[in-house]
């Protein structure tokens, strides 16, 4: 097949979007010929085609999206067997999609007076018209038109905001590449790992992953671990993600009282280091259509410590104290304290969720995911 790939920022340092399409475009390129089209690209992989669509205008950004939109269209309008997007445009026919509908954000929950607002704030601001159409025309009923959902749960909200989608609508949740590390080696290789990220190389780390801070929940994960009081005495905090509220959640941990053991590194272009260096994972999510970074934890035989659905889309697929240990309630300092306490003081517990977390992730590979592509293009094509 010939498949064209859109995707604003095909870089590995972007979020789940952006890791899930550039690992589909990895499994895909293997026996198709791949083409992705991109405003900023960070990426290579032998037989991928890389085309880089200019920035035209930067901001505002629904001024820059309506414009990717047509430069897509005009790009891939004819000459591919597949459109696959990852992106919010009317081209395409196949949609993945990674967040909440804007449509749903918007009025979902919303009745009379409330609502009314709502409708009048969308209808007076051009921002929320170009989202809203953009929508609109994606998820629009075409013969051949196809929407990948990133978890069941997105799929559902999916379904309720744009019911026409519902004959469309398929599961291809993220997958993980198995690293080829077995836990011993893993606790020999953490010493080394630690270095190179400039941690502490004894103490127990506690790692944190999100771009977006507030919505992936470190502020409530430095108000449980400074809830710790002397129990935490060994651990510190690795928190990996783009530095956009760094200060805040500086500013927070120094009035914790734990700032000297809250380690900011930054966004990393590869991830192993930090799974290496990392003795279990917090994800107090407060919105995540599913979650990569757990599944890529669990493959490298963490504890996981994650907010249950509907906050996260594959706690939907985990089961609470064998898979992982599940916060009922994100913004609860003190249960996720009590979960870091479980998780770092009871071993047998401790062996079950990272046994656990092994199957879990063995069974959710990218060659699958890549697989259940194939199959659903082929559906399209034929």
């Amino acid at each position: 097949m010939r498949i064209a790939v859109l995707s604003r920022n095909f870089v590995s340092t972007g979020g789940g979007a952006e890791r899930y399409a550039i690992a589909v475009v990895e499994q895909l390129a293997t026996d198709n010929e791949v083409h992705v089209f991109a405003q900023s690209i960070s990426h290579s992989f032998p037989g991928v085609r890389y085309h880089v669509l200019p920035v035209r205008i930067e901001r505002p950004r629904w001024i820059n999206q309506l414009l990717f939109a047509f430069q897509a269209w005009r790009e891939t309008r004819k000459g591919f067997d597949i459109v696959y997007s990852h992106e919010n445009v009317w081209h395409g026919n196949v949609q993945a999609v990674h967040v909440l509908p804007a449509k749903h954000g918007l009025f979902s929950g919303r009745t009379g007076l409330a609502l009314w607002v709502q409708r009048l704030r969308a209808a007076t601001s051009p921002r929320l018209l170009a989202y809203l159409w953009l929508e609109r025309m994606r998820f629009a009923p075409q013969k051949r038109r196809r929407i990948v959902a990133a978890s069941g749960a997105l799929a559902a909200t999916m379904r309720q905001s744009y019911p026409a989608t519902a004959n469309a609508m398929t599961v291809i949740a993220p997958g993980v590449d198995m690293p080829d590390v077995i836990a011993a080696e893993r606790l020999q290789r953490q010493s080394g790992a630690r270095k190179s990220l400039g941690l502490p190389t004894a103490g127990t780390c506690v790692l944190f992953v999100g771009n977006d801070f507030r919505k992936k929940g470190l502020p409530a994960l430095i108000k449980a671990f400074a809830q710790l009081g002397d129990a935490s005495a060994n651990i510190f905090v690795a928190v990996v993600g783009k530095p956009v509220h760094r200060e805040a959640m500086q500013a927070l941990a120094v009035d914790s009282g734990v700032a000297d053991r809250v380690h900011f590194l930054g966004s990393l272009a590869q991830m192993e280091m930090a799974y290496l260096a990392a003795d279990c994972l917090v994800h107090p999510t407060l919105q995540d259509s599913y979650a990569m970074v757990v599944l890529e934890a669990m493959a490298y035989g963490l504890p996981i410590i994650v907010s249950k659905a509907p906050f996260c889309g594959i706690a939907e697929d985990l089961t609470d104290g064998e898979d992982a240990m599940l916060i009922a309630d994100p913004h609860d300092a003190g249960e996720i304290s009590r979960h870091l306490r479980t998780v770092l003081t009871d071993a047998m517990q401790r062996e079950t969720l990272i046994s656990n977390g092994l199957a879990f992730a063995n069974r959710h590979t990218w060659q699958a995911a890549g697989n259940a592509h194939r199959e659903l293009f082929a559906e399209v094509l034929a």
